[in-house]
C-alpha cells in the first residue's frame, strides 16, 4: 500500500470513528521489554483481544469530566492501554476528551495510537493533547504532526519501547527526519492525528487493541 493510500485509508477510518462514532501495566516496560509478556497484568491479556469477560472494551476510558481542555495529570491516573502511571512519563504522556465527557489518559503517544486504532466510545473526540518532542510542552494533538519512526534500535529507555514523535510545527517534524539516523524516513512518514489507525498502532502497541 502506498503512503498516499495508507493515509487516505487511515483518514476514512478515523473520521468514521470520530464522526459516526461506531468504531467501536505494567511498570517496567521500558525498552519494549514485557509489553506482551505483562499483558495479563494490565488487563489486556488472556481475557481476549475484544475486551474483558464482562464485555467492556479493553481500552475504555476511566474518567469523566466535561470540557474540552486538558486535565492535570495526577498520580492516581492510569493509562487506559497499559495501566502504567502517566505522571511517571512527563515527556510522553497524552490524553483526549470525548464530547460525552469520557476522558482517556495515556502514558505515551504510542499508547494513544492503540486507543485510536479502535475507539471504544461512540462519541466525537473534542480534544487531544500530547507532548511536543522538541519543546517538551503539552500541545494540541489534533493539530500535531507525528513522525512515524519504526526502528526500536534507535531508542534508549523510552516508555513502552517506541513512540511516534509529535511536533506542533511541521517544520520541526521535517527537521527531525534528518536527526533520526536509525532508518531512512521521508515526509510521507509524517502523519496527522486523523491518519492514526490500526496499521500505525501496530508499530507501537501491537496486541494492545482489539483485532478486527
Amino acid at each position: 500500500m502506498s503512503a498516499h493510500d495508507r493515509r487516505s485509508l487511515a483518514r476514512r477510518r478515523l473520521l468514521g470513528a470520530l464522526g459516526a462514532g461506531a468504531c467501536v501495566g505494567v511498570a517496567g516496560c521500558l525498552d519494549g521489554g514485557g509489553a506482551d509478556d505483562d499483558a495479563d497484568e494490565g488487563g489486556n491479556g488472556d481475557d481476549g483481544a475484544n475486551g474483558d469477560d464482562d464485555g467492556e472494551h479493553q481500552n475504555a476510558p476511566l474518567l469523566e469530566e466535561s470540557g474540552d481542555e486538558p486535565l492535570e495529570f495526577e498520580r492516581d491516573q492510569n493509562c487506559v492501554v497499559c495501566s502504567m502511571t502517566p505522571t511517571d512519563y512527563p515527556d510522553w504522556h497524552s490524553q483526549l476528551a470525548h464530547e460525552t465527557e469520557e476522558r482517556a489518559i495515556f502514558c505515551s503517544s504510542g499508547c494513544m495510537t492503540a486507543y485510536l486504532a479502535d475507539v471504544p466510545v461512540d462519541s466525537e473526540i473534542v480534544g487531544a493533547w500530547t507532548v511536543d518532542y522538541e519543546t517538551g510542552e503539552l500541545i494540541d494533538a489534533l493539530e500535531a504532526h507525528f513522525v512515524i519512526v519504526t526502528d526500536e534500535d534507535g531508542v534508549d529507555d523510552e516508555v513502552m519501547g517506541l513512540n511516534p514523535r509529535a511536533f506542533a510545527e511541521e517544520d520541526d517534524a521535517v527537521a527531525y527526519l534528518e536527526e533520526w539516523d536509525a532508518e531512512d524516513l521521508t515526509e510521507d512518514d509524517i502523519v496527522g492525528f486523523e491518519d492514526i489507525d490500526a496499521e500505525v498502532a501496530s508499530i507501537y502497541r501491537d496486541g494492545r487493541f482489539p483485532e478486527e
